[in-house]
């Protein structure tokens, strides 16, 4: 995402817990599971922020579900809020297809969003243990989307757009994590429509475009990038009705 945001013009600042080995206009460092980290990562962008791209996650397979809820959402919540007073144009996160069912769990989810801080979700999460029973990363990428959805109105009316995507099996170290915590039979049996897993580039290209003048009048949706794999799921549910 950054690479292709630079081609496009952008003065890209990263942000990240390792700065990357490409160039950019500047790195701050960041940690989502420390509040610390966050304000001051905030403090230090200086300056009006047209876009914010919010990609940093890890799987369910880092063992440690409490912390795959903390970076995913409540990190990158605690983040955004922050630096929203700058924002001038967009925010742009990334959820998952593991997500797809969020409105099945709509109770747990609109738990979490009701938290009003780091703190005060990490203490709903000990609240409620079987929300992040299946490893938390679930909860997670449902609160991206919860999250999304709920705020849209509220930024609107300052002239924020928000959205997200949903992003199918993409070629990533979390696939990694997930192949040595579960196997490969596990990523396996996702089905892939158009035959393959995704390419990093080709997710990142959503993002720029959620991010972009050319989506001016997108906010408030998850844009599923997952190879049809929900398509395949719905065509089932047609096939039976």
């Amino acid at each position: 995402l950054c690479t292709q945001l630079v081609e496009l013009g952008a003065e890209v600042v990263g942000l990240d817990v390792r700065r990357p080995t490409y160039d950019l206009a500047d790195f701050v460092e960041l940690d989502l599971a420390d509040p610390a980290s966050i304000e001051h990562a905030a403090d230090v962008v200086g300056g009006q922020v047209d876009s914010l791209f919010n990609v940093a996650g890890v799987s369910s397979g880092i063992g440690d579900p409490l912390l795959v809820v903390t970076i995913n959402f409540l990190g990158t919540r605690m983040f955004t809020e922050a630096l929203l007073p700058r924002i001038g144009s967009s925010v742009v996160c990334v959820s998952s297809l593991a997500a797809a069912n969020y409105r099945e769990h709509l109770p747990q989810v609109a738990g979490l969003l009701a938290t009003g801080s780091m703190a005060q979700g990490v203490a709903w999460c000990h609240d409620h243990p079987d929300a992040l029973a299946d490893g938390g990363y679930r909860l997670s990428k449902e609160a991206i989307i919860g999250y999304t959805v709920s705020t849209a109105v509220s930024l609107g009316a300052r002239g924020i757009r928000i959205n997200c995507t949903g992003p199918g099996v993409t070629e990533t170290p979390i696939l990694d994590q997930l192949r040595t915590a579960y196997g490969q039979d596990y990523l396996d049996t996702i089905p892939k429509p158009l035959g393959r897993v995704s390419d990093p580039a080709e997710q990142a290209a959503v993002l720029a475009f959620l991010g972009s003048r050319a989506a001016g009048y997108i906010t408030g949706q998850v844009i599923w990038v997952d190879g049809g794999n929900l398509a395949a799921r719905q065509a089932a549910d047609f096939e039976k009705g």
